[in-house]
Formats: structure tokens, sequence, C-alpha cells
């Protein structure tokens, strides 16, 4: 097998833009939380797939905030790329905005960290690229995907005590 080679953050670079429609709104004229979070999803998948060049699934999704809301005729601009890679997986930041159509301000409007797994055609976990983090910037959010994998791992500890509780 070869050595998988190293990438940059900037290699997983993914930015999305759509208009919200009618029908990604709610009766009110504000886009659909659930649409903004499958959005985030396919632009962390995408990510995540330019930076492994593997299948990848969504295994958790942290810190999931929605700051302001999206009307519908304004634009929604998805930026998404890898902060961190582990053995098979790795954690993508998704930052969301809103681009109002006549002016272009624009607004952060949502934030989340995903961390996808890299699979092979069966279903199977396989290795990742490493990160190169060039910069302390880059160095510092992969020690933070680090804190928040080590927070997201105990709690899975925890979920698997009960469930083997609720087996018993």
């Amino acid at each position: 097998m070869t050595p998988l080679t190293p990438l940059s953050p900037s290699a997983s670079a993914t930015e999305m833009v759509q208009v919200v429609l009618p029908n990604d709104a709610n009766p009110l004229g504000f886009i659909l939380g659930g649409t903004v979070m499958h959005l985030i999803d396919i632009a962390g998948a995408i990510a995540c797939f330019r930076h492994a060049r593997q299948r990848v699934v969504t295994v958790a999704v942290d810190g999931l905030q929605f700051l302001h809301s999206i009307k519908v005729g304004d634009l929604i601009i998805l930026s998404a790329h890898v902060t961190a890679t582990f053995r098979t997986s790795m954690e993508v930041e998704v930052r969301v905005m809103s681009e109002q159509t006549l002016t272009g301000k624009r607004t952060l409007t949502s934030h989340a960290y995903l961390t996808f797994v890299a699979i092979d055609a069966d279903g199977r976990r396989v290795a990742v690229p490493a990160l190169v983090l060039e910069s302390d910037e880059e160095r510092q959010r992969a020690e933070q995907a680090r804190v928040r994998r080590d927070a997201r791992l105990t709690a899975r500890a925890h979920l698997a005590e009960l469930e083997a509780e609720l087996d018993a």
C-alpha cells in the first residue's frame, strides 16, 4: 500500500452558494433549520471527500449554532475545510453566511463542526491523509478539534454504557 500524501486545509476548501427559495422556507419566510443542516452536511462531506478522496460518512455534529435567520431571496453561502485528521476520521468546520442579494451585506448565520469517517466499498474504515498544519491558527484549530474529539469519545463511551444497562 502506498503512503498517503499529507494535505493542507486549503486542499479541502469548499464553498457552496445557492438562493433561498420559498420551498426551502417556513411560513414566516425564513429557511428551515433542517435545510441548513442538510446543506452543512453536504458541504462538510465535500470538504472531507476532497481531503481523503474516499467515500465518507457523517458520524457526529458538534456545536451547531443558529445565530441569525436567512430570508427567502437571500443567498446562503457555506464554507468548509478540514481542521484535523485522525487515523480514519476527519473534523471539518462549516461556516454559513447569508448574503442580501440587493446590498451584498453578509452575516454569519450558522457554524458547526462535523466528523466524518472514510470508508471503503464494503463500509470498512480506511486511513485518511494527515493534515499539514502550516500556521499557528491551523495548529490551534487542530488542537481544539482534538479536545472536541476527546469529549465526543467520552460521551460515546457513556452512551455505550447506558445502552449496555438497557440491554441487560
